[in-house]
C-alpha cells in the first residue's frame, strides 16, 4: 500500500486536474483528496473519511457505488473481449445489445443509438449529425447552432462554446463563431418582477425570435437545451416553456438537440427529462447516467426523420465519414446494460421521483425566512440552495469573499458532500437516485446547520 504522503506528492508532481486552481495546488495551498471505495451514496477517500456523496459525482452515479452486479459484468466482458471496434458495420453483443435497450426506453420516433465516451464528444457528434443532414439536403448555409447562457454541453472547442458558462470561454478563445446564444430560463432572475410565468415564457421565446431573425433561419441548423439547466445551476423552467421554443424551431425548421447527460436515465423521476417536459426531440444527448459512470459511454439518440436523411446520404455520397476508435466500447456497454437493468429492478425512477421532490420540500422548508437564502428549487432528484447577502434582494457576494465554496466546504466537513456551482452563489446537489429519506434528512440537516452557523455579514 503507498503512504498517503507519497501519493499525494505524486498527485502534485504528476496528475494535472481538470477545473482546478493549478497554482494554489501546486503550492499546496489545495489539499488533495484522494477517494478510495464507494457504498450506496457514501464514498471514504484514503484517510478513512467516509461522506454522503449529495452529488452523485458529477450527477453521474445513479444506481450508488458498489453495485457488484456491473463490476462482474466489466470483468466478463474484459475476459470474453476486451475491445473491438464499430466502423463499417462492425459490433459487439454488448453494444447491439445497449442500443436496443435505449431505444426501448426512448421517445417511440427515436431511431438509432450512435455512441462514444462523453457528453462533450457526443455534442461535438450532434453538431456534425446537424451540418450533415443539412448539406445532405443542399442547404449549406444552415450551420449556426443557437445555445443558451448559463447552458452545459461539455468543455471541446465546439460543446465549449455550446456551453453559456464564462468559465469555459474566458482564455479559450471561446465560443466558436457558429455558435450563437439566447436567454436561458431563469425564472428567479426575470427581468421584471412582475412578469407572470406566461409573460416570462412569451419574453423568452420573443428573444429565441429576434435572434433567428437577425442570424437568418436559413443559416441555422440547431437549437440545443438541457431540460433543467444543470451546472449552470440547476434552473427547472417554467411551465410551457418548451412547448413554446418547440413550436418556434418548428416553424423555423430547426432541430432540436435535448442535452440528456444530466437528465437521462432517471434524475427527473423519468427515464428521459424529455419525457418529463413533454418534448420532442430530433437528438438525445446521454452519458453520466448510462453506465453510472461505472465506465466512459456516451451516446447520441436519432430520429426517424434524422436518420432516413443520413442513409440516403450516405447512398448518395458514400461512406459517413465520422467516427471515434472507442464508440460503442463493449466494456462502456456491458457496464450500461447492467446499469439499466439496476434501474429497473431497483426501481429509482420512483425514488428519484418520490425522495427528490421531499429532499427539496425539506430544505424549503427549514430554510423559509433565513436572510441569505433566496430561493430553494428543484426538480426530481436536482436541488439548488441559492444565496445573496441579507437585505440586498438577490444582488451577488463579492467573489473574492468565496461564500459559497467556504458554505460547501463547512458541509464536507460535517460528512456531506454538495457543490459550489461555478456561476452564481448556488449550492448544488444531485445525489444518487438510490438516495434513501433517512439520507435526504441528513443532507438537509447539515445544510440547514451550516447555513444557519455560518457570517454572511450584513
Amino acid at each position: 500500500m503507498i503512504s498517503n504522503d507519497v501519493l499525494a506528492e505524486w498527485d502534485r508532481t504528476s496528475f494535472m486536474h481538470p477545473s482546478t486552481l493549478h497554482g494554489a495546488f501546486a503550492r499546496g495551498e489545495l489539499i488533495p483528496k484522494v477517494m478510495s471505495t464507494g457504498e450506496g451514496v457514501y464514498v471514504t477517500d484514503r484517510d478513512g473519511n467516509r461522506m454522503l456523496d449529495a452529488f452523485a459525482g458529477l450527477y453521474c452515479v445513479n444506481v450508488g457505488y458498489g453495485r457488484m452486479e456491473i463490476a462482474e459484468a466489466i470483468a466478463e466482458q474484459a475476459r470474453q473481449l476486451a475491445y473491438f471496434h464499430a466502423y463499417a458495420g462492425h459490433g459487439t453483443e454488448a453494444s447491439i445489445t445497449l442500443a436496443k435497450m435505449i431505444l426501448d426506453r426512448a421517445p417511440e420516433h427515436m431511431s438509432k443509438v450512435y455512441f462514444g465516451l462523453g457528453g462533450s464528444d457526443a455534442n461535438e457528434t450532434n453538431v456534425k449529425l446537424a451540418w450533415y443532414y443539412n448539406e445532405v439536403q443542399g442547404r449549406p448555409k444552415k450551420k449556426k447552432i443557437i445555445s443558451r447562457w448559463r447552458a452545459y454541453h461539455g468543455s471541446g472547442l465546439m460543446s465549449g462554446s455550446l456551453t453559456g458558462l464564462k468559465l469555459f470561454h474566458d482564455q479559450f478563445g471561446l465560443p466558436l463563431e457558429q455558435v450563437k446564444h439566447t436567454e436561458a430560463p431563469y425564472p428567479l432572475r426575470r427581468p421584471d418582477e412582475a412578469m407572470d410565468d406566461a409573460a416570462y415564457v412569451d419574453w423568452l421565446g420573443d428573444r429565441l425570435e429576434e435572434l433567428i431573425s437577425a442570424e437568418g433561419a436559413d443559416t441555422i441548423a440547431a437549437f440545443i437545451g438541457e431540460p433543467v439547466l444543470g451546472t449552470g445551476g440547476i434552473i427547472p423552467p417554467p411551465e410551457g416553456y418548451w412547448t413554446r421554443i418547440e413550436e418556434i424551431l418548428t416553424r423555423h425548421d430547426i432541430l432540436l438537440i435535448v442535452d440528456e447527460v444530466v437528465t437521462g436515465f432517471g434524475r427527473l423521476g423519468t427515464m428521459f427529462g424529455s419525457e418529463f417536459y413533454e418534448m420532442r426531440p430530433d437528438i438525445i444527448t446521454i452519458a453520466k447516467g448510462l453506465t453510472s459512470a461505472y465506465a466512459p459511454l456516451s451516446g447520441s439518440i436519432i430520429s426517424d426523420r434524422m436518420y432516413d436523411v443520413i442513409t440516403s446520404g450516405t447512398d448518395t455520397h458514400g461512406v459517413f465519414g465520422h467516427g471515434w476508435t472507442y464508440s460503442a466500447h463493449p466494456i462502456g456497454a456491458a457496464a450500461g446494460i447492467a446499469n439499466l437493468q439496476l434501474i429497473d429492478s431497483l426501481n429509482l425512477l420512483e425514488n428519484a421521483a418520490t425522495i427528490g421532490p421531499y429532499m427539496t420540500a425539506e430544505l424549503q422548508r427549514v430554510l423559509a425566512g433565513h436572510p441569505a437564502v433566496v430561493e430553494v428549487r428543484g426538480a426530481g432528484m436536482l436541488t439548488a440552495v441559492e444565496l445573496a447577502p441579507p437585505g440586498k434582494g438577490i444582488a451577488p457576494f463579492d467573489p473574492a469573499d468565496a461564500v459559497v465554496p467556504r458554505l460547501v466546504a463547512d458541509i464536507a466537513r460535517a460528512g456531506i458532500i454538495a457543490r459550489a456551482m461555478p456561476q452564481g452563489d448556488i449550492i448544488g446537489f444531485a445525489p444518487p437516485l438510490c438516495l434513501s429519506r433517512d439520507e435526504a434528512d441528513r443532507i438537509v440537516q447539515v445544510t440547514r446547520e451550516a447555513i444557519e452557523a455560518f457570517d454572511f455579514g450584513g
